[in-house]
């Protein structure tokens, strides 16, 4: 800590006494945030419409410094303080206007974290936070007001996180991203807590931890399932939100964020005292090292301030007017436009606002070395004043910005309204989270669907989205579950949602899961229903991984993992959550899914770069996409509108390839022909009598009766189970 005559302790009142502090030295208005050097620590914060700002200090005992930025330039106050230490606590208070019918609330008794925080420490404990009322800027009556008047001058800094000061020389070495093509990606979606909590071959102290994460033992199993890419849930810093921490729960998925630039304190092995983000890096060196992406899901649509009346903690002390998107911005500043259903939207139109999330993706390319970014809710930042443009500020300047278009964007392509729904319309380079093959798939394997035609479309690459306008399979995520959801092993154990345990009396969590319990709702002796249960999983993971597109798996789907029926765990955190790996019960679905990208993995017949014609590509070849009747002949139109219809094969031609190698070569691999059974009831499929088929082998089976390396000849009738899939390689 810097040396001082006299540090006030946090809690107490301000004393009418000078302070005698620090020198500050002007300073330079960039970079934002804190720049350690070891002759001074360069604060730079944008409050255009503040009348001063003063940097807090605080020593481990959390007693006070307040040091007054001398210089503002540009909307940005900024000044340099000689002798800080790496590590070293601190926030920001900004003063200025109290007038909250003109959307300016200044109140320098408020401690601010700093938006460009390299790292945030956590409130402890965090359950204790309960929002008291002084880290609210105005008197709270007791009555939820709609706007607030009064000023509320009580310190908040002994019930806010504080900021540290981050100088991190981490050797990357010969780090190199995997640089994984679309063609080539399996995305795994988990939680870095979730996935290790439970992991006893690690050492305690890491299981849980970023440490845990890349772990030989974590990158072994993933590497070994034969995944590309896993997608953390936000790593970002975030906080419980007020309503949860009342019910003395804790927000356990991270989809409220306070700073854009910190990894997540918990998740660190050695606390939140600075060493999280050498421990990040480490963790992404160990994935990369295993062959492994890191891809972030990034909640950028709103904060962790939540509402008008929400706590102020960071953005709206400095320039609320300018970061959170007015409803009615020309007569009403206190109504907030909520297109997240968080309580606010960040205006990504306003320069600065613009600039700290671009600021933030570049920092974590650039200096955490992540490969990419999936965008929560990502029509909320496509938005100018209300309405969705794809035109605009937001995706315009992402895909023109040298860093960040040649890293993998993934939208989840809607937010919490109607008009915001936009799969199949993100421009390039962004790629989708595709719900309509989730909802797809699911209804098929329900035997819920009209026919096969929807689930041809969105086996094939969902070319009815992506095709029009010029982009490839790729650009289509496919998902059966997520993180928000029931998990693949509820899909099929549940009728209804089953979210007591929430806390708000089973009413959160969507109603529309298109699940069958296969005839019993929850946990059951029967071994029949057990049975078509796996099966089930293994129909719907072995669709999942061999359609064209990317596929994603959720954590734990291939071990079986349930929630018990609740599919809005975000305030679950224990065991409920997280990944059980001593249940060995479903092994044979791991063995399944492993299998099934093998397959992907080793034939490009099965990850196709562009989309099927239907057609032959050239004189004498076959088409590179049939779909096949179960009576062995190519479906007719009468067959496609069949709403009874739930059997359906699918030939794809490895000799009709429509990629060229890198050379511009002609690319040949083995034919395929894959048949998919929804129906409840066993049925025959005949194998055409054709040239790719006069022989070949099972290579995937969910029907026991067909064990995988047995030989099928052209023209044979096969017996099919129901429920069940068969794929079959060429010879």
């Amino acid at each position: 800590m810097v040396r001082v005559t006299r540090l006030r302790a946090a809690e107490e009142p301000a004393s009418s006494d000078p302070l005698e502090r620090p020198a500050v030295w002007p300073g330079s208005h960039e970079p934002r945030g804190a720049t350690w050097s070891p002759e001074s620590t360069n604060f730079a914060v944008f409050a255009p419409d503040a009348t001063a700002v003063e940097v807090s200090l605080f020593d481990e005992d959390g007693r006070e410094a307040r040091c007054r930025l001398p210089e503002q330039t540009l909307g940005v106050w900024h000044g340099a303080v000689p002798g800080l230490p790496v590590g070293q606590r601190y926030g920001f208070r900004a003063d200025g206007p109290w007038s909250p019918a003109h959307g300016r609330v200044f109140n320098k008794a408020k401690l601010l974290v700093d938006p460009y925080a390299r790292a945030i420490t956590t409130p402890l404990p965090q359950s204790q936070m309960e929002y008291a009322d002084c880290v609210y800027g105005y008197v709270r009556s007791g009555l939820p007001p709609a706007r607030y008047a009064e000023r509320d001058d009580r310190d908040s800094a002994p019930h806010v996180p504080k900021s540290l000061v981050v100088h991190d020389d981490f050797d990357w070495g010969d780090d190199q991203p995997p640089a994984v093509s679309w063609t080539d990606t399996v995305v795994y979606e988990l939680h870095v807590k979730g996935f290790t909590k439970r992991l006893t071959s690690l050492p305690k102290e890491l299981r849980g931890t970023y440490a845990g994460l890349g772990s030989p033992e974590a990158t072994g199993y993933l590497g070994d399932l034969g995944v590309t890419t896993v997608e953390l849930l936000p790593v970002h810093q975030f906080l419980t939100e007020p309503g949860v921490a009342a019910r003395g729960q804790r927000n356990y998925w991270g989809y409220n964020s306070l700073g854009w630039f910190a990894p997540h304190g918990a998740y660190c092995s050695t606390g939140d005292t600075g060493g999280q983000v050498r421990e990040f890096k480490q963790m992404v060196k160990a994935l990369h090292a295993a062959g492994l992406e890191v891809v972030l899901d990034v909640v950028y649509n709103h904060t962790a301030e939540g509402g008008y009346v929400g706590p102020t903690l960071s953005l709206r002390g400095l320039d609320e007017r300018g970061y959170y998107k007015r409803a009615n911005p020309g007569w009403d500043p206190t109504a907030y436009l909520d297109v997240t259903g968080c309580g606010n939207t960040l205006d990504a139109t306003h320069p600065p606002a613009l600039r700290l999330v671009l600021d933030s993706l570049r920092y974590w390319v650039t200096e955490m070395h992540v490969d990419g970014f999936r965008f929560d809710l990502a029509s909320a930042l496509a938005r100018t004043d209300a309405s969705v443009d794809l035109r605009g500020s937001f995706l315009s300047a992402i895909g023109q910005d040298p860093v960040l278009r040649n890293v993998k964007l993934i939208a989840e392509p809607w937010d919490a309204t109607g008009e915001g729904y936009l799969v199949g319309r993100f421009p390039p380079p962004f790629v989708e989270w595709n719900d309509r093959y989730r909802d797809t798939v699911r209804d098929f394997w329900r035997a819920a669907s009209r026919g096969v035609q929807d689930v041809a479309t969105r086996l094939s690459g969902s070319s009815d989205l992506y095709a029009d306008d010029g982009r490839a399979p790729y650009a289509s995520v496919n998902f059966v579950t997520a993180h928000d959801g029931f998990t693949l092993r509820d899909l099929v154990s549940y009728n209804h949602k089953h979210n007591e345990v929430n806390g708000e009396l089973n009413r959160d969590g969507t109603d529309h899961n298109r699940s069958w319990n296969c005839g019993v709702e929850g946990a059951t002796d029967d071994p029949d229903v057990l049975a078509l249960r796996r099966r089930q999983t293994a129909n719907l993971m072995a669709t999942l991984c061999l359609s064209t597109g990317v596929p994603m798996l959720s954590m734990g789907d291939e071990r079986g993992r349930t929630q018990g029926g609740n599919n809005n765990a975000y305030v679950v955190d224990d065991e409920t959550s997280w990944l059980d790996w001593s249940d060995a019960g479903w092994l044979d679905l791991l063995e399944l899914t492993r299998a099934a990208l093998r397959l992907r993995r080793e034939h490009l017949t099965l990850r196709q770069r562009h989309f099927f014609a239907g057609r032959p590509p050239r004189d004498g070849a076959l088409p590179d996409l049939a779909w096949l009747h179960s009576r062995g002949t190519g479906m007719t139109l009468d067959d496609w509108h069949d709403p009874g219809l739930h059997t359906v094969g699918m030939f794809v031609s490895g000799e009709s390839l429509r990629g060229r190698g890198p050379r511009g070569e002609a690319q040949r691999d083995a034919s395929f022909l894959l048949w998919f059974h929804a129906g409840s009831t066993s049925t025959h499929v005949r194998i055409p009598r054709r040239r790719q088929l006069l022989r070949g082998e099972v290579v995937l089976s969910t029907d026991p009766a067909h064990a995988v390396g047995t030989s099928v000849e052209g023209g044979t009738r096969l017996p099919l189970d129901g429920r069940s899939v068969l794929v079959l390689r060429s010879r």
